[in-house]
């Protein structure tokens, strides 16, 4: 299939193919491309009023493999997206200066206060008293969340001695299935929907553990199986894979977590925090 500005109209040339539901999903992409682009599957069959099945269905029709592949191909036929506003504005730049650096730091600022406006405090509490009492606490996650998920065991491991994270899929299925009542899972995937962070999250309910999950979205196959969710606010289109502001509300949350976890804990974390921090002290120059 070709991809770019014809999408849209290929949807229009391919309407008489559609089955009655699908013909529900098409008249909704149509009509709000834009919305679509931040949709999870599950809230958009949710707004079309179909199953996820009519939705992915829809994809394979238009000859997609799936829900990301059709986002990517709508997204490139949206004259007005973000990427293209960026390029705009770095056509500009000589005279109107660093465009970008002004419009990222209000981004990212209001991602932040977003976020933090998502949070529930009784469930972070529920989350840090799990946390306190596990045997292993295990962060987990593929590709960009995998990198804010070994940033969270980094910080967490200068103060306690059981965390771990592993950025192999495999590596992190089998810790999943081995985890026991007790322990934690935290799992980190923006959209909720990634196969490999969805296959360790229900191993880890299999096996007992408590399932934390960090999304955006609520309504998703991750949320599914998790004990709690945090929700970051950034809203990241398909071709703004790890975008700064994704990254930075996962770590916000992570903060807030090892934050609060040190001050619970504090006489524990405190002698191993200084016990890690004098360990590196003849690395220093």
């Amino acid at each position: 299939m070709a991809a770019g500005g014809d999408f849209l109209a290929r949807v229009l040339s391919s309407y008489n193919q559609f089955t009655k539901a699908e013909r529900k999903v098409a008249d909704f992409i149509l009509h709000h491309p834009q919305e679509v682009l931040f949709m999870s599957i599950t809230d958009l069959a949710e707004s079309c009023e179909v199953g996820e099945t009519t939705v992915f269905r829809f994809c394979k029709t238009m000859n997609m493999r799936g829900y990301q592949e059709f986002k990517i191909h709508l997204s490139l036929s949206i004259k007005d997206s973000a990427e293209s506003k960026a390029e705009e504005g770095q056509a500009q730049e000589k005279e109107e200066g660093l465009i970008a650096t002004r419009e990222l730091l209000e981004e990212n600022c209001n991602v932040l206060q977003e976020t933090d406006s998502l949070l529930d405090a009784d469930r972070i509490l529920e989350i840090l008293d799990h946390m306190k009492a596990a045997g292993k606490i295990v962060f987990m996650g593929v590709g960009s969340s995998g990198m804010v998920a070994m940033l969270g065991a980094y910080k967490f491991a200068r103060i306690t001695d059981k965390v771990q994270c592993f950025m192999d899929s495999h590596m992190q299925a089998m810790n999943a299935s081995l985890l026991k009542p007790g322990d934690v899972a935290i799992v980190l995937s923006y959209s909720g929907s990634t196969k490999d962070s969805i296959t360790v999250a229900k191993l880890a309910k299999q096996a007992g553990a408590y399932v934390v999950a960090i999304s955006h979205f609520i309504k998703s196959p991750l949320i599914d199986h998790a004990d709690a969710a945090i929700l970051c606010a950034s809203k990241e289109g398909p071709l703004q894979g790890s975008s700064t502001s994704t990254i930075i509300s996962q770590l916000y949350i992570l903060e807030i977590l090892y934050s609060e976890f040190y001050r619970l804990t504090y006489d524990e974390s405190y002698i191993n925090n200084k016990k890690s921090a004098e360990s590196a002290v003849e690395k220093m120059v």
